[in-house]
């Protein structure tokens, strides 16, 4: 019996515990992540139409410059959510444009942005701004800078075209890396929710044998 006990305590430890690794798990990777389909090129060549992103769910206080994120549209006439990226946050003094042509460059709080994932090379090519980013708020602009309506034309907004942080949906990141650990924390659980599954058998087959009476042997006619 003291065998028995033994396999089903480890089967009781085991299998409840591996179960809520999995669930637990999968649950919040399903919450802390989501993903969106590019449905329009103004992100290109970043992200061009038909990509599936993975979106990392955050607050909107939480992004950086450079960031590309999800965010509700802003202008009434459009629909569902965007996908930009973030220039300016509060407090910064974005410009455009300094230099010409190919040498042409968006500004940050006087220092020149660089950035290699412009369409064509292209910094704006539309109009000149000159924007004092309010707290609370971010400058957003898509890669494609001819073919992207943002923060140099959200003009119903106010606030110089800027976005509330508050809109924000998500931060677009490369794949489910930063979910890995969870993922990893899912497959352990399932393992130990098979092997508490194991000792949970084992106890019922060794307490059968200890329960149930041997045969006794047949009788020989001689």
């Amino acid at each position: 019996m003291r065998r028995v006990r033994g396999l089903a305590v480890t089967a009781w430890l085991l299998g409840p515990l591996g179960l809520v690794m999995v669930v637990g798990s999968l649950l919040y990777v399903r919450s802390a992540y989501t993903s969106v389909t590019v449905a329009g090129g103004s992100m290109a060549p970043t992200y061009t139409v038909g990509k599936r992103l993975v979106v990392e769910r955050l607050d909107g206080d939480e992004v950086r410059r450079g960031d590309v994120v999800l965010f509700e549209a802003p202008e009434p006439e459009i629909k569902g959510a965007l996908i930009k990226r973030v220039i300016g946050v509060g407090g910064d003094r974005v410009v455009c444009c300094e230099g010409s042509g190919a040498d042409e460059r968006v500004t940050v709080n006087g220092k020149p942005l660089d950035e290699p994932y412009l369409k064509d090379g292209v910094a704006d090519g539309v109009r000149p701004y000159d924007v004092k980013v309010p707290a609370g708020r971010l400058f957003l602009l898509g890669d494609y800078r001819a073919n992207s309506m943002d923060s140099r034309f959200y003009t119903s907004v106010g606030h110089q075209g800027t976005v509330a942080d508050g809109a924000v949906l998500g931060r677009v990141v490369d794949g489910f890396g930063g979910a890995l650990v969870w993922i990893s924390a899912a497959l352990v659980g399932l393992v130990l929710a098979l092997v508490g599954l194991g000792f949970g058998i084992a106890a019922l087959v060794v307490r059968r044998r200890q329960v149930v009476p041997p045969m006794p042997p047949w009788p020989v006619q001689v």
